[in-house]
């Protein structure tokens, strides 16, 4: 069996990790080639110790390497990723950092002819047609749980066309809650995801189902969906993951535990299934499973996203990155909870009309549309009320 070698971008945090975990689970499999990480460097420098990679890199700068690692070829600052998605020795990228730093390496990776793993989800909300134009079949896998399970629900489709994408999300610390009592929402009462142990901002991201929204815009661009071909369904026990249907009324859906280390390691392995440590599903220990309509009164993310679809352009740019500067903000409990929607919509009011033909315009429209959120953010800061 020949090993895959892996470059693993985002390797400290909970994506990384579990990768990681996964590759020592089958040694015989994968051979980890180049690990990075942002700030996080005595962690990094334990995983360098641990699985050995030809190339590492912080993009936070520059510190002292151990002697001991000197073996390994390092690169420091923000042009660290792409270098390493270009030129480590693999044949796949797991693209597992946030923010819009995977765009330029997904498109270095696929520059230099590697196959992206990805669960980045910047890279094909700002820079859809850029990352597909870069793909060929099967040269990106999708790593969230939800594509990871459309993907393999495509796969028994047999060139079918599916009529609706179902999208299911969980609802978050928030679904039963009124919109008056969402305008008084703590920071650690979003941090409390039911289901989910996840980073702060896809956290923050699922409590307002911005995560969604983002979701709903890579599926347009992973699946050539349309924009009125995707939907969502708020499934509270997060146990089907999402679901295809097709013209003659059959829906199919991908069923597992809420664990990432099954869409990680599918994504790894492909075309091939490994065991990957999680719990195997007893249906017949579930209590329900249940189902409801999304309030996009509350969770206006959801309508939001549907309007960058159709507006095209920069439009899903400019809503992301307003997304992560309002999401930024709250971490910093300087807006309250519902500020962060406010301040995307309005931000798109102003800048969703920008092109994205190219990387450069991509990349401006998303600095302009965190200059416009600034303005927002100081607006509704609570310094200001």
């Amino acid at each position: 069996m020949k090993q895959k070698r892996i470059a693993i971008l985002g390797s400290t945090g909970s994506i990384g990790t579990q990768a990681l975990d996964i590759a020592a689970q089958h040694k015989e499999r994968f051979k980890v080639a180049a690990l990075s990480a942002h700030s996080q460097a005595d962690a990094l420098f334990e995983q360098v110790r641990t699985h050995r990679p030809v190339m590492a890199a912080l993009t936070a700068g520059e510190v002292p390497v151990p002697e001991d690692l000197r073996f390994c070829d390092w690169r420091f600052g923000p042009d660290a990723l792409a270098e390493i998605a270009a030129h480590a020795p693999c044949d796949d990228v797991l693209v597992s950092v946030v923010g819009m730093v995977g765009l330029k390496s997904v498109l270095a990776a696929r520059k230099a002819g590697r196959r992206v793993l990805l669960a980045n989800k910047e890279a094909l909300v700002a820079g859809g047609q850029l990352v597909m134009d870069a793909c060929g079949p099967l040269d990106l896998i999708p790593v969230d749980s939800e594509h990871s399970a459309i993907f393999q629900c495509l796969m028994a489709a047999e060139g079918n066309p599916f009529e609706r994408i179902i999208l299911t999300a969980s609802g978050g610390p928030f679904r039963t809650w009124s919109l008056e009592a969402m305008q008084h929402a703590r920071l650690q009462d979003a941090l409390r995801h039911p289901n989910w142990d996840m980073g702060q901002k896809i956290t923050i991201d699922s409590a307002t189902m911005f995560n969604k929204g983002l979701e709903m815009i890579e599926a347009r661009w992973l699946f050539d969906a349309k924009a009125q071909q995707i939907e969502v369904l708020v499934h509270p026990q997060s146990i089907i993951h999402s679901l295809v249907a097709f013209q003659d009324g059959a829906v199919l859906a991908q069923l597992g535990m809420p664990d990432m280390r099954a869409p990680i390691a599918f994504a790894m392995a492909y075309p091939e299934r490994i065991t990957n440590g999680t719990s195997h599903l007893q249906l017949e220990k579930m209590l329900e499973l249940t189902f409801e309509a999304p309030d996009e009164t509350r969770f206006p993310a959801l309508r939001l996203a549907r309007e960058c679809m159709e507006a095209g352009g920069a439009a899903s740019a400019v809503l992301n990155a307003a997304n992560e500067e309002a999401v930024a903000a709250f971490l910093r409990q300087e807006i309250g909870f519902l500020d962060i929607a406010r301040v995307v919509e309005e931000t798109l009011q102003i800048s969703a009309a920008l092109p994205a033909d190219t990387l450069e315009e991509v990349l401006y429209a998303d600095q302009a549309a965190r200059q416009t959120a600034a303005v927002h953010i100081k607006h509704y800061s609570r310094e200001d009320r």
